[in-house]
């Protein structure tokens, strides 16, 4: 049976792991930020594992469209109590950053995955997770957040976005990073308009980068307002599918803001399929 092996853990891919987000920004796209409040931060965190989080991500700077990068020392201020607390509960605890420092200092700190919208491109990052035994996210994004929406461009998206993380895969397997540390994201709306977005998700069962396993996280995001039009906050049911259908053409971990619904529905169309 495949695993996914960060820090202590080796966690079992038998069925969908689902990856529950807190956002510790004031100005997340979902609109569930906790900002600067650590409590409230913390408290989230354990309402999103008592729904059925196997993993927390925990990400201190905003990635949405048009956001600005957050200074490394706001980032850490942000995260580092969050973490001093949650990094106890013996549950893996992924780190949503791609800065060498805040990696570093998560590490240190007892979390056991970094995920990382750049793929690692940044040397001095890969150096960070090299000689650690953390879990890796590696995701495609094309730009950078505060620029990346304005025109996204590919001549054939799926082809680019799976080359791009396979590419990225081989530069950690040459680092000596084990293969089953490894998780790729293909990076929904990091830089793609709808229509990329859905030939990607539409391509999930036949990308091949590796036969790495695949992260996805579609939850709340534009896309799914571009399908429904609805507005952030209504667009739950629409998450929840689409959560089923990555599951469905074999997604491994799915990073979701509705945890306990998620969990539910994964439950029913394992009963009755």
């Amino acid at each position: 049976m495949p695993i996914f092996a960060c820090g202590q853990y080796r966690l079992s891919l038998d069925r969908p792991l689902l990856m529950g987000i807190v956002n510790l920004t004031s100005d997340s796209f979902s609109g569930d930020g906790c900002a600067s409040d650590t409590a409230r931060g913390i408290e989230h965190a354990r309402l999103q594992l008592e729904a059925g989080a196997d993993i927390l991500d925990i990400g201190a700077e905003s990635t949405r469209p048009g956001a600005l990068p957050t200074p490394v020392e706001e980032e850490l201020r942000r995260l580092v109590p969050v973490l001093r607390e949650v990094c106890t509960w013996g549950v893996p605890i992924s780190v949503d950053t791609y800065k060498p420092d805040v990696m570093r200092e998560s590490l240190m700190l007892g979390a056991a995955m970094i995920n990382d919208i750049t793929g690692m491109s940044d040397p001095l990052a890969l150096d960070v997770v090299t000689h650690s035994d953390c879990g890796i996210c590696l995701m495609h994004m094309q730009g950078a957040p505060g620029t990346m929406q304005q025109a996204p461009a590919y001549v054939d998206v799926v082809t680019e976005v799976e080359r791009f993380l396979a590419q990225c895969a081989t530069a950690c397997l040459a680092a000596k990073v084990k293969s089953e540390r490894i998780v790729l994201d293909p990076g929904f709306g990091f830089g793609k308009t709808l229509a990329h977005n859905l030939a990607l998700f539409r391509a999930l069962t036949v990308m091949n980068a590796g036969d790495f396993p695949w992260l996805v996280g579609v939850s709340r995001k534009s896309m799914l307002g571009g399908i429904t039009g609805r507005a952030i906050g209504e667009r739950m049911p629409a998450s929840i599918a689409a959560a089923m259908l990555a599951a469905q053409k074999g997604a491994k971990i799915l990073r979701v803001h509705d945890v306990a619904a998620t969990r539910d529905a994964l439950a029913v169309m394992a009963a009755l399929q």
